[in-house]
């Protein structure tokens, strides 16, 4: 069979499938206006729980300016080339010595994006000698990432430190024979449970192990720890993080990532690491605005003090109410529910017409069959207004979803500009 007669036959995928009755509502959906709390959705306003601008940066009058100036000055194509040719500016030398001194790590390496230079740091770091060793909800990024990767690599399951001992008592012993290292992948905050990685049971291992310890911090970076610095310092293990990972597009609301660690390690992804050798240099303007993001930051600590004052109502309340949350210990709060899909579609386009309450839903086949995530992003920009309201409305869906009332066909959001009422 032809490539394009296989894909045409294939009804777009597992996820694409659906797209007939998804696309632009449940799928691609169109969030217009200022970013914030409160957006338009198909020209009504909303109350936005799906995105990610945990500390409100995004539209930040300093924020604005600053991107506004970048753009004035220096346009959007500058610098041109890759940085190792004609792209190095003394504003992404600059922005890489503020980020690597935030974290606390000798250096820092900038990146295009976030999902791409995770990829492009494992295909980097790993020879088809070394071993790895990740826990089995890894972001899609570390997933894709470790395709590329020719060597052997074991799995542990989320968070189970005993089972990630005995993975790392197999990887040692297959790496005598092969002469290669180990390299230990995890997450900080991972993204759909809103779980911490357990740093500072795994940064303990190394005094049973050799091991080289890689931490994607993507939701951590600006939310977590005492000034914000991530997962790291929460754990108080910063030190012992070899490789540290974070993107702009969370916390900085921003385009772009970086990666920091021992200078020689750094030194050795500019000169190696072959998305950015060949990539042309992260735009000015977008250094720029990263610059004043970080400084806000580092100078605002009230910006991250409110963004959990909203998350720890939210949270509280959705537990007092009755709801499983998981063991979210992050701004990150999934809302499990039990249903099949057509409940699920239901249910998300009653909280979007009737009660103007926009988050993302999760269903098979990302998750297994009968059950539903409802993900809540807070940020500072919520109140707890917000709160009471949110909690309020999916206490109402809740009541719908159990007694059956949204055991009903899918609706075709295509046929309809009004929805289930």
């Amino acid at each position: 069979m032809e490539i394009l007669d296989r894909i045409k036959q294939n009804s777009g995928g597992p996820i694409g499938q659906y797209m007939k009755y998804a696309h632009g509502y449940f799928a691609f959906p169109k969030l217009e206006g200022e970013i914030g709390p409160y957006m338009k959705f198909r020209g009504k306003e909303v109350l936005n729980w799906s995105l990610n601008n945990y500390l409100g940066l995004a539209n930040h009058p300093e924020v604005r300016k600053a991107d506004l100036d970048g753009a004035a000055e220096f346009g959007m194509a500058a610098p041109m080339g890759a940085r190792m040719m004609s792209g190095q500016t003394k504003y992404h030398e600059q922005l890489e010595i503020e980020l690597a001194e935030f974290v606390g790590k000798e250096d820092a390496f900038l990146l295009n994006f976030g999902y791409q230079g995770q990829i492009s740091i494992i295909d980097c770091l790993l020879s088809r000698r070394d071993v790895v060793v990740y826990d089995s909800e890894a972001h899609a990024c570390i997933i894709d990432g470790l395709r590329m990767h020719t060597g052997k690599r074991f799995v542990y399951p989320h968070n189970d430190m005993d089972n990630l001992r005995i993975q790392l008592t197999r990887a040692t012993e297959l790496a005598k024979t092969t002469g290669g290292g180990i390299l230990v992948i995890t997450e900080g905050v991972f993204g759909m449970k809103g779980d911490l990685g357990k740093l500072d049971e795994i940064t303990a291992l190394k005094d049973e192990f050799n091991f080289c310890l890689l931490v994607d911090d993507a939701h951590g970076f600006g939310t977590m720890g005492a000034t914000g610095r991530g997962t790291g310092e929460h754990f108080n293990c910063m030190d012992k993080i070899d490789v540290l990972f974070n993107t702009f597009a969370k916390a900085m609301a921003g385009i772009g990532a970086f990666v920091a660690g021992d200078k020689y390690l750094i030194d050795y992804f500019r000169y190696n690491m072959r998305s950015q050798q060949y990539a042309k240099s992260l735009p000015m303007p977008m250094v720029i605005g990263a610059l004043k993001r970080l400084d806000l930051i580092r100078t605002h600590p009230e910006y991250k003090d409110q963004l959990w004052t909203i998350t720890n109502a939210l949270q509280k309340g959705l537990r007092e109410r009755g709801f499983d949350i998981g063991g979210t210990l992050s701004p990150v709060t999934p809302v499990y529910m039990k249903g099949g899909v057509e409940e699920a579609t239901n249910l998300v386009v009653d909280l979007r017409e009737n009660f103007n309450l926009f988050c993302s839903v999760v269903v098979y086949p990302v998750i297994p069959k009968g059950e539903i995530i409802l993900r809540i992003i807070p940020t500072a920009s919520h109140t707890l207004k917000d709160v009471e309201y949110t909690l309020n409305a999916f206490e109402s869906c809740r009541d719908k979803l159990v007694s059956g009332a949204y055991q009903k066909p899918m609706p075709d959001m295509h046929e309809t500009e009004v929805g289930m009422k």
